[in-house]
Order: structure tokens, then C-alpha cells, then sequence
């Protein structure tokens, strides 16, 4: 059966893109339990931060076994692959690509060789020096002597992970706990990993903590996750965050604790407008409360004279649910999302698209006819989605339209692990309020302040990463030719030289075999 196509429409028109989620990591540590299984359920539970593809790493004892390929978890794993990556310790992640392209070399966990084993890697976020960590492993293969292109970069894998992976695996006189704490103080930019040997689980965040993770018990083991939301799934209680700065290690001997830089936090606000699942909790706060929050506060400072309150689903429903609370409007379903509308559907051709059909979302007539609607949304980006949304809504006979915006313009790119569209893009950095309400065809227009949404997650604002709409970076940003989701597709060659070309062309139709004998495996 042929895998997912990678692809991944998630707004009214086939094509158009919104922000895209960040990826989903996942480990556990449990000698006694179907450590596959619980991963599985947990980047199953982690699937809204990616719909790329899909892998998880197991240790035997003595050996890693690697299963992954795209798609989402549910088209990539079934009985057979999970009953076949049986071991004492996992690793899992779901991908949305933000550096290289949307395709199997690429996905993860990453595989790598070191001094005394395997190393698997899980990574979310995204580092801004790739440039200068891509120099470092063409010198330390060049210092050893050994092929610049070896491991997941020989067979294409063209990603700032990848890069990771080499300097972990590419110290042959250390340990891997060792050679991580040398590693990560290099790392710059956004990363929250999980990355395991044969006998080791470990977890690690980037000294701004701008990605989240959390650390879990089990009665028999510890789970460490993207979001609390996964550690509810497998039946894990929480117990802290992973530390920014901090790296953990799990084993045998119990869960030890190093510091490879000092703290200093900066906790991506969009976690709490939109990439998070509303039943998480982030430094305390549950998503979903903030963003309730965030539409009571977007009420007051942007009231209207309306009869009816409708989100745009499901995203814009908890503020929705806000907004009506604080300004006594009604609370309503006005549309009816396809929940299955996924990754692989046919795209529509000219004569279908004439026709009007609406893949995701459809307005129901008779609650929208003759209304005075408030519509509630996370954000806009290109606006493309807002403009499409308020036709049908006055095309189903609503009498006003007032589109209201639970945070505040976007107006840069995120360097950090979300795919934003590019500046140019981005409807906000070249128009005011009143001429996107114009763009979008909308009656009346309101953003939430910046105040107003940094308050609603109850976090200080110095703690928090906005610069999607401040344009104030807490990591610095290289040269802008050295930023972009495929900056390292063609850089990797400097590296690797025609190796990444011929692993490419030969992409593997079934395992990969590493020469320290770990085994990546392709699903269907």
C-alpha cells in the first residue's frame, strides 16, 4: 500500500497554507512496558504538530531499530511494524518540515554511529547557525579522516537534525552523554530533542526554551514529551518541564540532571494562540483557559453590535467561546467542518472548483441567514482564508460580517520552528487594519494588543518569544541568505559532494542498513 503524499491542506482553498505546526517529539523509558506502543499513542497525540511523516527508534539492548516513512502515524504504523520494534527504551516524532525538503531521507529519528553504539534523534524546532554547524562536520570528518559523507547525510538527509546527529556521533573517544554536553552549547536558535543509544534515554532544550517539553512518570518507567497533552495519553503524570538549558538522561541507575547552558526563557507565545492542543499545560498555564482569555480580552477592546458569536473551527473556538462571555452576544455554530479532510484528497480541477465546492468548511444557512455575525480566528497570515470565509458566510445570507483576530498582526517570519509564510507573504507586513478589512471584504476588522494576548497566558512578557509580531529575535539571525527552509538542500553538497546525489536517486525501497548495524526501516 503506498504511503502519504506528504502534502497537507489545511484551509478553505486547496493549497493555501496557514502556519504550520511545529514538529512532535516523543520518549520513554520503560524496561517493562511495550515501549513502541506507548509511542506510538504519544506522537499520535502529538500528531497536530506535524503531518509529514512519522518514525519511531527502539532499542533492543544491543541493538537501534528504526521505523518511519511519510504520512501520518496512522498510515505509517500498524500491528505488524509496532509488534516488530520491541525493546526497553523509544523514541517517536511527527515532522513538519522547517529545514529541508518534505520527504523520506528527511524524516526521523535520525540515525548516527558513535564511539560505543547508535544514536536516534528527535528534533523539534530550528536552529539559526546550520551554516556553521555544516562547517563543523566536514572539518571533524576531515580531521578523522573519514567520509564527510557518511551516516543519514549519504543518503540525503539534507536537515539542521542531520547536522546534529554527525557532531553527537563523531567523536570516537567519547561518551555519548559527553559529547552532548559539547554539542548542544553549540546548537543556536530553537530546539527541544529527544536522542537515545542502546542503553540511554535523553532529553534536551535549548537555552531559551522557545519549543516546549516536558518531562513524565510512568509507574515503571519516565516519559518525556512535546506537550503534557501526550503524557496524558499514556497514562503518565507530570512532573516538570525539561529546563531550558537542561539536559536529562534516563537509564538504569535513574534520571540525572545537567546544566550545558544558563536559562534564559523564552517561550513561544504562538504555543498558546494556536500550535499547542487547547488540553495542554504550558509553565502552568492550560492552553485552553488563555485562549478563552485571550477572546474576553479581544471583546473588550474590540466590541460590535452583533447577534451571533461563530469561531472559525476549531481553532478560533475557544476564543470564540470568549468573546460571547464577555460581550453577551450568543455563542454559535455558524460552520460545519469536514473533520476528514486530510492529507491526500483529489484536487479539485477548474470544473469542480466552479462549482463552489468547499472541501473543509461549509456554513449552515439557516443559523447564519439575516445575522449580524462575529467571526473569531487564531490569526491571519495571508488573509487568503479570511477573504474565501466571509463570501460564503454572505453568500449563505449572513447581513454582517465583523472578523475578529485572537492575536495581534503577523508581521515576520519565524525562524524558530514554525513555517510561516515569507514577509512578502505575509498580508499584515505591508497593509494597516482598515485596508486588509478592505482585502478580506470584512465590515469591521479587530486584532487582539500585544499586551492583551502576552496577559492571557499569565506569563511576564520578558519570558515570552514574539517576534512574529514584533520582529524582536531573543536568538540572533545570520545573514538572510542563510535562513529559509531550504537554505542547507544545496549547502549539504559543500559537505558531502556527489554522495548526496546518488543516495538520493537511490532512495531506499526497503531498510537501510548502517555500518555500526543499526536498521532504519521504510514503511509501506
Amino acid at each position: 500500500m503506498p504511503g502519504g503524499d506528504g502534502r497537507l491542506t489545511h484551509d478553505l482553498l486547496p493549497g493555501e497554507k496557514g502556519p504550520q505546526d511545529a514538529c512532535g517529539v516523543f520518549g520513554v523509558w520503560a524496561p517493562d512496558e511495550d515501549v513502541a506502543r506507548l509511542t506510538y499513542f504519544g506522537i499520535y497525540a502529538l500528531q497536530h504538530r506535524g503531518q509529514e511523516s512519522a518514525g519511531i527508534a527502539v532499542s533492543t539492548g544491543t541493538q537501534l531499530l528504526v521505523y518511519k516513512d511519510m504520512g501520518l502515524v496512522s498510515q505509517v504504523f500498524d500491528e505488524p511494524a509496532l509488534r516488530a520494534l520491541q525493546g526497553t527504551l523509544a523514541i517517536g516524532h511527527t515532522r513538519y518540515s522547517t529545514t529541508g525538503a518534505s520527504r523520506w531521507e528527511n524524516a526521523q529519528p535520525t540515525l548516527g554511529a558513535t564511539a560505543t553504539g547508535t544514536v536516534a534523534l528527535g528534533h523539534n524546532g530550528n536552529l539559526t547557525n546550520s551554516h556553521a554547524l555544516r562547517d563543523m562536520v566536514a572539518e571533524m570528518r576531515g580531521d578523522s579522516g573519514e567520509s564527510a559523507a557518511s551516516g543519514e547525510l549519504a543518503r540525503g538527509n539534507t536537515t539542521d537534525t542531520a547536522l546534529v546527529t554527525a557532531l553527537l556521533a563523531g567523536h570516537p573517544d567519547r561518551t555519548l552523554e559527553a559529547t552532548a554536553l559539547e554539542v548542544l552549547p553549540l546548537l543556536e536558535g530553537a530546539f527541544s530533542l529527544v536522542f537515545m543509544d542502546e542503553r540511554t534515554l535523553y532529553a534536551a532544550r535549548d537555552r531559551h526554551g522557545v519549543r516546549p517539553l516536558v518531562l513524565g512518570r510512568l509507574e515503571r518507567g519516565w516519559v518525556v514529551a512535546s506537550e503534557t497533552a501526550a503524557l496524558d495519553i499514556v497514562g503518565a503524570s507530570v512532573v516538570r518541564e525539561v529546563e531550558p538549558g537542561e539536559l536529562v538522561a534516563i537509564d538504569e541507575d535513574g534520571l540525572r540532571s545537567t546544566r550545558f547552558s544558563e536559562g534564559t526563557p523564552k517561550g513561544c507565545v504562538f504555543e498558546y494562540v494556536y500550535l499547542a492542543r487547547p488540553d495542554t499545560t504550558i509553565s502552568g498555564r492550560v492552553v485552553h483557559a488563555a485562549r478563552v482569555e485571550m477572546g474576553r480580552r479581544l471583546a473588550a477592546e474590540h466590541p460590535v453590535e452583533a447577534d451571533l458569536v461563530i469561531p472559525t473551527p476549531e481553532s478560533g473556538t475557544p476564543a470564540a467561546i470568549g468573546y460571547a462571555e464577555a460581550s453577551g452576544i450568543p455563542y454559535g455554530q455558524g460552520l460545519v467542518k469536514n473533520s476528514y479532510v486530510g492529507r491526500t484528497f483529489i484536487q479539485p480541477d477548474q470544473t469542480i472548483r466552479q462549482l463552489g465546492i468547499r472541501l473543509k468548511l461549509n456554513p449552515l444557512r439557516d443559523v447564519i441567514r439575516g445575522k449580524r455575525l462575529v467571526v473569531v480566528d487564531d490569526s491571519v497570515v495571508r488573509g487568503n482564508t479570511q477573504r474565501a470565509l466571509v463570501r460564503m458566510l454572505r453568500e449563505a445570507g449572513a447581513a454582517e460580517v465583523h472578523v475578529r483576530i485572537s492575536s495581534p498582526p503577523v508581521t515576520w517570519p519565524c525562524f524558530y520552528g514554525i513555517d510561516f509564510a515569507s514577509r512578502a507573504e505575509l498580508i499584515a507586513a505591508g497593509l494597516g487594519v482598515e485596508e486588509i478589512r478592505s482585502s478580506i471584504g470584512a465590515d469591521s476588522l479587530g486584532y487582539i494588543s500585544h499586551e492583551a494576548m502576552v496577559e492571557a497566558t499569565e506569563q511576564p512578557a520578558d519570558r515570552l518569544c514574539s517576534a512574529c509580531f514584533t520582529g524582536e529575535y531573543p536568538v540572533p539571525l545570520p545573514d538572510a541568505q542563510r535562513l529559509g527552509k531550504h537554505q542547507l538542500e544545496l549547502g549539504l553538497t559543500e559537505v558531502q559532494g556527489d554522495a548526496v546525489l546518488g543516495a538520493a536517486a537511490a532512495a531506499p525501497s526497503g531498510a537501510v542498513k548502517d555500518a555500526e548495524g543499526a536498521v532504519a526501516g521504510r514503511g509501506r
